[in-house]
């Protein structure tokens, strides 16, 4: 029979109350913005790499789309690239079956293409 500590009980108890992602990603925090994952976070380094390197003209964080009245749909990012165009990226790790209609609606009614990184 193992014999915990006081100290190691209420470590044990206050650990099996942190609340876990609901996807098992971790949020990042870089710059002063969260991040919902990892993988999301390193999109914003390389994003910040390839404006310092002149590779595209600038990067927006979540911007808010509207699709219909009440419903928004943000993507991770825009990036506005050198010949004037915009990419819409999604970095996703699982697609819902809300970002599967939002997704639908959005580049019907923008005419844009989403980027899943």
């Amino acid at each position: 029979m193992e014999h915990w500590s006081v100290e190691e009980y209420k470590n044990y108890t206050d650990r099996s109350k942190m609340k876990k992602s609901k996807y098992r990603s971790n949020k990042m925090s870089i710059d002063g913005h969260t991040f919902d994952s990892q993988k999301e976070a390193d999109y914003y380094c390389e994003l910040k790499t390839r404006l310092q390197a002149k590779d595209i003209r600038g990067f927006c964080l979540q911007p808010i789309f509207m699709l219909a009245d009440g419903l928004k749909y943000k993507p991770d990012f825009i990036v506005f690239n050198n010949d004037g165009t915009e990419t819409i990226i999604d970095v996703k790790g699982f697609k819902t079956k809300e970002y599967i209609a939002k997704k639908k609606v959005f580049e019907d009614k923008y005419n844009l293409k989403i980027i899943e990184i």
